[in-house]
């Protein structure tokens, strides 16, 4: 029987702990007891663990699982694939940062582009920290080891600047040559990628004269046009393929 697994929000070297939600999950609905064996995940690395004790919080005090964590055992990487997601409608943008995640994206920028309506842009901040727990929910629903980062949201320039990927992909509509897969075959498996999906709309001609300028390579997914959250996970799922085919 698979164990569960859990993401430790604090540790040490032979400890770590769960606080908040997860702690009290486990407290209230799995009947924590000293002794019981989970999987948990600790500064990155997977552990088979021990509960060591148990406080389930009183007096308005937060629950606490504290385990003691014994060898280390093989998990699955995340893919080296950094996700600029140009920020389009929020029940949309959730699904897709979930789905990211279940993929294994590495991480993921939400970028604020020309046509990220106005409402959207203003709104993104405030909204990071829930993307964050979905990410971190989605994590241990797919029993990833790594919790994709999910940066602040940045304008297109600056997300553009900062990325320090070997192979930077740019989702094209105007592309009809070069496919994803076409692009994906020549690089190294040594490589880390960026790969940008533009708003509904898609990007301004300045835009992708700006990724163009930074030698982002223009790729294609097929004649169809797709919606950005579709664009995304069909995008990675290919990228994810081709890196453990």
């Amino acid at each position: 029987m698979t164990r569960r697994r859990w993401i430790a929000d604090t540790w040490s070297d032979n400890t770590a702990s769960l606080t908040g939600d997860q702690a009290e999950h486990l407290v209230r609905v799995l009947r924590a007891a000293p002794g019981q064996i989970y999987d948990v995940v600790a500064g990155g690395f997977l552990h088979r663990a021990e509960i060591a004790s148990v406080q389930p919080g009183s007096s308005g005090g937060p629950a606490e699982v504290v385990f003691t964590l014994h060898e280390e055992l093989e998990s699955d990487s995340a893919l080296p694939l950094q996700l600029l997601l140009a920020v389009f409608k929020f029940d949309h943008m959730e699904w897709a940062i979930e789905k990211a995640t279940e993929l294994g994206v590495a991480g993921i920028t939400p970028v604020l582009a020309r046509r990220t309506e106005k409402h959207l842009a203003q709104a993104s901040h405030k909204r990071v920290e829930r993307w964050r727990r979905i990410a971190l929910e989605s994590s241990k629903q797919s029993r990833r080891t790594a919790i994709p980062a999910i940066a602040d949201p940045l304008p297109l320039a600056k997300a553009i600047e900062q990325e320090a990927a070997t192979t930077r992909l740019l989702l094209s509509e105007t592309e009809q040559t070069t496919t994803l897969v076409e692009a994906l075959s020549t690089q190294n498996r040594d490589a880390s990628y960026a790969l940008a999906i533009g708003p509904e709309g898609g990007w301004t001609a300045d835009e992708m004269g700006l990724f163009t300028t930074h030698q982002w390579q223009h790729v294609t997914l097929g004649p169809r046009i797709l919606r950005a959250e579709t664009a995304a996970i069909s995008a990675v799922a290919i990228l994810g393929a081709q890196l453990q085919g």
